[in-house]
């Protein structure tokens, strides 16, 4: 909990790129913000598309594709600014920032570097906060621009660098709390800089993360998340349109949709609202009236089964070794391997003579296919026999005091007969209860299970 300064009644309320993608929607999340007195600071992500046409950049485009994307941020940046009816002020910032990122984009095609991604990267956010200043202003409202790197120092891990939470507490409260008493301050999601200046981003989900950390730094009463989807629901309504709002969850619950799967909230990103026990609100910037989902440290009655949540391309590796039997050290052994691939386990069940486990890639772009190298097949092989099956989909059915009810099995799998289960974990945790089915099973394995216990 945090002791510091009572709790102000300001909240920080952070947009996503679809919620700033274009003029109309710039302006729907600015009747979001103008319609609630208590926003004093607005942390937006880069107008939706921006970042990969950057990251396209930055890995060191052809000439021909380069021009391509670079007209392409140009298009959407300036179907903004030609909208404003003031546009020669920002009109020259915007510009200024254009040449930057053809710039540093010829120095990507000559040779590529963390440093220099993350530098390219910035500027979407860095556009998109300019735009969004001048289209408050345009509604005669009170606001200014902040550059978020002026108080989100980091460490240089570039591409998924650390904030410095102690540095961020004390900058925010010098530096931002004054400007907030006098007007509304709009700054980036996802950017900082380390203690040579130069920029870093704080990898996936990192608005989000901005949004917390500023909330918890300045010690505001709740963070807003925009998105396009009215909030957290029992299980992705694409995939079953029954699919039920939860108008208050608890911060467990939360984290372990995400990270299972649901794409709504990143689990890290929640953290600092967590320990300063600072609610988070997640709503639709498109139907603001539409309500949505409240994540708290605690709810009241929560319910038994709380939501589903689905992740497809899981790899299951089964090791077999009859030295297992009555022997110590096997599984040591196995897991000091993995350590040394850099891979982390998911799930693992044991038997008598072998393991069988799935590898975690959230948070990684790359598949569980690319984590099992020829080096790491391999050197298991030489230990054991080993088997790998790939397309599975890994189903978590999130809730609470899972472990400690009864019948639950018998509800959860009494209706699965048509399936083949492939791995069960239940016990570890009182939260959730995964297991895998073949990819192609997934869907119709969602529904079910959701048309017995949540309809």
């Amino acid at each position: 909990m945090n002791q510091a300064a009572p709790q102000s009644s300001h909240v920080v309320a952070k947009f996503g790129g679809t919620s700033v993608a274009d003029f109309e929607a710039m302006n729907r999340s600015a009747d979001v913000v103008l319609g609630n007195p208590d926003v004093r600071l607005v942390v937006l992500s880069a107008s939706a598309g921006v970042t990969n046409l950057l990251v396209a950049l930055a890995a060191g485009s052809e000439s021909e594709q380069r021009s391509y994307q670079l007209d392409e941020i140009r298009r959407i940046q300036y179907a903004i600014l030609d909208r404003l009816d003031n546009p020669s002020v920002v009109r020259e910032e915007i510009d200024r920032m254009l040449e930057n990122i053809a710039m540093l984009s010829e120095a990507a095609a000559l040779a590529t570097s963390t440093a220099l991604t993350d530098e390219l990267v910035s500027h979407g956010e860095l556009m998109s906060t300019l735009l969004f200043v001048e289209i408050l202003r345009q509604r005669q409202a009170q606001a200014e621009w902040f550059d978020v790197r002026k108080v989100m120092h980091t460490d240089d891990h570039f591409g998924r660098a650390t904030p410095d939470g102690a540095v961020l507490k004390e900058l925010a409260q010098t530096l931002l709390q004054p400007r907030l008493q006098a007007s509304l301050v709009v700054t980036q999601g996802f950017i900082g800089s380390e203690a040579k200046g130069r920029t870093t981003t704080l990898g996936r989900g990192g608005s989000d993360y901005t949004a917390a950390l500023l909330g918890e730094a300045l010690n505001l009463s709740r963070v807003d998340i925009w998105t396009d989807v009215p909030g957290i629901y029992t299980t992705d309504p694409r995939v079953v349109p029954a699919a039920k709002r939860i108008d208050k969850i608890a911060f467990e619950e939360a984290a372990e949709m995400a990270t299972f799967g649901a794409k709504v909230l990143h689990p890290a990103t929640l953290l600092p609202a967590v320990r300063s026990d600072i609610p988070v609100f997640v709503g639709s910037s498109k139907d603001p009236a539409a309500g949505g989902t409240l994540v708290c440290n605690t709810t009241e009655n929560p319910p038994l089964f709380r939501a589903l949540a689905l992740r497809r391309k899981q790899t299951l590796l089964t090791l077999h070794s009859l030295n297992m039997l009555h022997t110590r050290g096997f599984l040591a052994e196995v897991f000091s391997i993995l350590a040394r691939h850099d891979i982390s386990v998911d799930l693992i069940t044991t038997s008598e003579v072998s393991i069988a486990l799935t590898m975690d890639t959230t948070g990684t772009t790359s598949s569980g296919r690319s984590l099992l190298t020829t080096a790491l097949l391999t050197e298991l092989s030489s230990l054991c026999r080993v088997e790998v099956e790939e397309d599975l989909a890994l189903i978590a059915l999130i809730g609470n005091k899972l472990s400690r009810a009864c019948g639950v099995g018998k509800e959860v799998f009494g209706v699965m007969d048509p399936f083949n289960i492939r791995m069960i974990c239940y016990g570890a945790s009182n939260y959730n209860l995964c297991f895998l089915v073949p990819g192609a099973d997934a869907e119709q394995v969602v529904r079910t299970l959701h048309r017995n216990l949540f309809e």
